[in-house]
């Protein structure tokens, strides 16, 4: 098995990548805040890394997939307050709509999905331990993490101690800076501030866990001290992601995370703003799918390399549909030629060019997931597979095997081929049907009028026809 290069986001430069077990791949990615739908800044992560996922599925390898929901913070505790409901059942609603979502968006189910509130005891003596260790110190109920302590504090992010100081100095209120030795020390364990808020006993009384702390704890438990790939969008590199690390090396000693893997924004508009709920700017995927194929929309993502970042407008999904648009028409030219009655005949040339493409495909993923390449070899191979299928003979077992090949490409990209090319039923499919018999009839007695006419009455149906020298098709347009 040739290696993957990955780009690593800790070293900056794209390496083999290794797994820790020969053919096992265990993976973890920052799941979403569940306090409303995702929307597609959200849904760029998801996609993205389930691509990663099913490439190396593609591979051979078998991957232990986890991702969490954060189904508890200030965002879930206020919105809560605003719905008038409690943070459990927040979470329930809107962890169903995350499900339901990216059923739609054809994302493989998680191997596992599990939620910060059912760990608690375990983030318990995760900070327990931390304290012990004399990493980590308690007041009035609060829990906060010494960064400085930690001697590789801002790797991931390429940032020195002085600039994070600096920083967090200034985002901090002075109630905050007096209890906190550092201001860049960040919370593992946060004390119950109202009666109204969620919250569990501790050895520091009342409260409830810190953003980053849910993620060490998870991820060590389901998949060890040391993981193979750590997925995210861009902005969780820090500080989540920083204080990942530190939380977790600290508290086993080992190293976390083999290969950082962070995918980039989707922005929208000429100025290219970055998408996010806190500007205003954001479409949920839950509208979006409502008007929009479920299937465009994860193709259109799915084509830009995951480090990459994408621009979302009505333009790019029209072009990422009219591109689909050409492999259900490949898919339904194979079909009807493998369904045909006519010989086969052999055409080396046509099958040296399958497996030009899959070696040319296979190359452009294998470099870090490079889609825009990988797709590019196979609209290069389009023309040629279209052209044969036309032809008056073609080469079955080479359409056969391209058939089969082309599936498994799609699917990468959580493309459901059967679903693209699926006829819905009509009510009205028995009179196109007739229709279409009777253009064949007239113009076999070159009645070119009637023939005409008839195309007309098709059109008016949002019917196309094809001819071809194996017979008349027609499509829905």
């Amino acid at each position: 098995m040739l290696a993957v290069k990955v780009f690593n986001t800790l070293t900056r430069q794209k390496e083999d990548f290794k797994p820790i077990t020969p053919g096992q791949i265990n993976m973890y990615v920052c799941g979403p805040t569940v306090y409303n739908y995702i929307h597609i800044g959200n849904a760029r992560s998801v996609i993205a890394f389930d691509t990663i996922r099913r490439y190396f599925e593609y591979k051979g390898y078998k991957v232990n997939y986890v991702s969490n929901f954060t189904d508890v913070d200030d965002k879930m505790i206020n919105e809560a307050r605003e719905e008038h409901t409690t943070v459990p059942k927040l979470a329930d609603k809107y962890i169903r709509a995350y499900l339901e979502d990216t059923e739609a968006l054809n994302i493989e189910k998680a191997t596992l999905h599990p939620r910060a509130t059912h760990e608690i005891s375990e983030i318990i003596a995760f900070v327990e331990d931390l304290i012990k260790k004399g990493y980590a110190y308690e007041v009035d109920g609060d829990v906060y993490y010494r960064a400085k302590k930690f001697p590789n504090y801002g790797e991931l992010s390429d940032q020195n101690i002085e600039q994070l100081e600096e920083g967090a100095s200034e985002h901090i209120n002075d109630e905050e800076q007096n209890r906190k030795e550092d201001p860049i020390d960040f919370a593992l364990w946060k004390a119950q501030k109202e009666d109204d808020e969620i919250a569990w006993d501790s050895p520091w009384g009342k409260g409830r866990p810190g953003w980053h702390i849910e993620c060490s704890v998870m991820s060590t438990k389901y998949l060890g001290d040391t993981i193979d790939i750590h997925g995210g969008g861009q902005d969780l590199e820090f500080p989540h992601h920083e204080n990942e690390i530190a939380q977790s090396e600290a508290k086993t000693g080992k190293k976390f995370v083999n290969y950082w893997l962070h995918n980039g924004f989707v922005t929208v508009g000429k100025k290219e703003e970055k998408m996010s709920k806190s500007l205003h700017n954001f479409v949920t995927v839950h509208d979006l799918i409502k008007t929009v194929d479920p299937q465009v929309l994860r193709f259109f993502m799915a084509s830009v390399q995951y480090r990459r970042q994408i621009n979302y407008s009505e333009e790019n999904l029209a072009q990422a549909k009219t591109i689909l648009d050409r492999f259900k028409n490949t898919l339904l030219n194979i079909n009807y030629r493998l369904e045909d009655d006519t010989e086969t005949k052999a055409d080396p040339k046509l099958t040296e060019a399958i497996a030009n493409t899959k070696v040319e495909f296979e190359k452009a993923m294998d470099d870090d997931f490079n889609v825009q390449n990988a797709l590019a070899a196979i609209y290069d191979l389009l023309p040629i597979i279209n052209a044969n299928a036309a032809l008056d003979n073609v080469d079955k077992k080479a359409l056969s095997n391209f058939k089969e090949e082309f599936i498994k490409w799609l699917s990468i990209f959580g493309i459901d081929c059967e679903k693209l090319i699926k006829k819905e039923a009509s009510a009205d499919d028995d009179k196109i049907d007739a229709l279409v018999k009777e253009r064949d009839e007239a113009r076999k007695n070159k009645d070119w009028a009637r023939s005409d006419e008839i195309r007309d009455q098709l059109k008016d149906l949002g019917v196309t026809i094809q001819d071809t020298p194996q017979g008349t098709r027609w499509t829905r347009e």
